[in-house]
């Protein structure tokens, strides 16, 4: 099934959330589903792409655009975790390239989630699709990625990303050799593309600050503190400046047998919200992204 639809929002509708009207007004799919949809930016409200939490108003235009798909089905997996830190409400995991965060379509088994529903026996699902999950790594990207473990901490979590609290950083390997800058340029979805995202004057503020640590006459070494975290802010940003991450073949190309995009968080430091203790995870470079460095 792939088609669009829209919809207007009727006055006994006022202050619905998208999610729960979509379901409501297509009884033969779940909420779940287009909880999914909304999240990858299939729905949009008056032209505009917004959370599923979205209260809406009588006279909005809702767009769907349909996927095909099948339901979801959560099922807790012995996946190895290679685990950074835990304790009794969070957990943070050294994530390889090629584990998806959570599950949708082409990956409903395999993916973090479904690791985290067999370590985390007693987690809170806070999340239909997404339990525990307060920001997530592209598939390709290593590194550091944390999770909550209860309803509580989820929340805490959040808030400290929403406030920009948690500071980033990652490394990265980029085609030739840009200076040490900061990049402040707003990004949103691609208007044609509607999986990719771009610069655009009508995106959200992105700023991106990186500094070479080593540069080679093919590629170099940056370390990049992101600011803000917009949907692949830095393999854009990087485009954005004719210098994307090497290997990143959605936002560049594939190049000097790299076989996924060079991008690792290396780290992430942040005040646990409960106890107070100042917490910087690490996550040790991967060996393919060694190789290159060490040719540098």
């Amino acid at each position: 099934m792939v088609s669009a639809d829209s919809l207007f929002v009727e006055p006994h509708e006022q202050d619905f959330r998208l999610d729960k009207l979509l379901s409501m007004r297509y009884e033969l799919l779940s909420r779940t589903y287009f909880q999914w949809l909304i999240s990858e930016g299939f729905v949009s409200v008056n032209g505009t792409i917004v959370k599923k939490s979205q209260k809406l108003e009588a006279g909005d235009e809702v767009a769907v655009e349909f996927q095909p798909t099948s339901e979801l089905d959560l099922v807790p997996e012995n996946i190895p975790l290679d685990i950074l830190y835990e304790d009794e409400e969070i957990i943070a995991v050294n994530k390889p390239a090629g584990l998806v965060v959570h599950p949708g379509p082409g990956n409903w088994k395999g993916t973090f989630v479904n690791a985290l529903l067999y370590h985390c026996q007693t987690l809170e699902k806070t999340d239909a699709i997404r339990p525990g999950i307060v920001h997530r790594l592209d598939k390709d990207t290593s590194g550091v990625l944390v999770a909550a473990k209860t309803a509580r901490m989820h929340g805490l979590l959040s808030d400290l990303f929403a406030k920009r609290t948690i500071e980033k950083h990652y490394l990265a390997l980029c085609i030739g050799c840009p200076k040490s800058q900061t990049i402040d340029a707003p990004i949103g979805r691609h208007p044609t593309q509607r999986k990719l995202m771009t610069v655009v004057e009508t995106g959200k503020a992105a700023r991106t600050h990186f500094e070479v640590v080593k540069a080679g006459e093919k590629f170099s070494l940056l370390d990049i503190n992101l600011e803000t975290g917009r949907t692949h802010q830095i393999r854009v940003h990087l485009k954005f400046i004719n210098h994307p991450i090497l290997g990143d073949e959605v936002y560049g190309k594939k190049l000097f047998g790299a076989e996924r995009q060079m991008l690792h968080a290396y780290t992430l430091t942040f005040t646990h919200p409960i106890t107070g203790q100042l917490l910087t995870l690490k996550a040790p470079i991967p060996e393919d992204m060694q190789h290159f460095i060490g040719c540098l």
